[in-house]
């Protein structure tokens, strides 16, 4: 598989030939993927697909048994978690993962340190830093939270939560975001104010996400990458998805239905 596309520039995220196995069991099949700077693609498929397992192999979570990640042609493949946050891939996850008792603008703050070049010192007053608290301020006006500045995380709505958790994981400016369910759990209303903000504030960058809402699928995603049994059965626009025979067998089924009776 090319390291590039039609452009001549690497792809933003390239999965070559990935396996991962527990034991005898082999969860992801060698899994090949080619994602585009500034795509949204969603991963969708049924429960035990590997969609999860998947994503912690992008992220460093999970060790491949064998296959490469590669992150705008760089090969990740071994690296830890931060290692890679720090080559600009961020994700969250199904679990909201914040701070609970720091306040709303003490998170952002606290997301942003290391990409403006702040390591670890006890000699700096964080109140000092006008860098972190601008850009902390700027995160937290783009995903709505500005009237809960000191407020606990712990406080927060759940959707506001997970508001808090997409701003700290785009705070370290990563240009490869993932999304592990985003909208979980959230009302009709909740998520649909949420694939507006997710698309605001991913503007420009790449995106992955693991979803089970074809509503949120269908209204978000670019591409679509099914995944079943450990292997993606195909990888195209959400209308060649739709209309595939193949995954409709394997996995949607009534959900395509759905979405297009809902005018997704």
């Amino acid at each position: 598989m090319s390291n590039t596309h039609a452009t001549g520039t690497p792809h933003a995220l390239e999965l070559r030939n990935l396996r991962k196995s527990f034991g005898k069991s082999e969860i992801i099949r060698g899994v090949n993927l080619a994602v585009q700077p500034g795509e949204r693609v969603a991963i969708i498929g049924p429960n035990g697909a590997g969609k999860s397992t998947l994503f912690n192999l992008i992220s460093g979570r999970f060790e491949a048994s064998s296959g490469e990640v590669l992150l705008h042609g760089h090969n990740i493949t071994g690296k830890r978690p931060f290692e890679i946050n720090r080559m600009g891939l961020s994700r969250s996850f199904q679990i909201t993962n914040i701070f609970p008792k720091l306040s709303v603008f003490e998170n952002l703050r606290c997301s942003v340190l290391w990409s403006l070049g702040y390591r670890y010192t006890f000699l700096k007053f964080l109140a000092n830093l006008d860098d972190a608290n601008a850009r902390a301020e700027e995160l937290m006006h783009m995903i709505k939270l500005d009237r809960k500045h000191d407020v606990l995380a712990m406080n927060l709505t759940y959707a506001e939560q997970r508001a808090l958790e997409i701003g700290i994981t785009i705070g370290g400016g990563a240009s490869v975001i993932l999304l592990d369910e985003p909208t979980a759990g959230m009302s009709k209303s909740e998520t649909t104010r949420f694939i507006s903000l997710i698309k605001e504030v991913t503007e420009g960058k790449t995106l992955l996400t693991v979803e089970h809402d074809m509503g949120v699928v269908f209204g978000l995603a670019d591409k679509i990458a099914v995944v079943v049994y450990g292997e993606v059965l195909a990888f195209d626009t959400p209308d060649a998805v739709r209309a595939n025979p193949r995954v409709q067998e394997a996995y949607l089924g009534s959900a395509v239905a759905d979405a297009q009776a809902g005018g997704h």
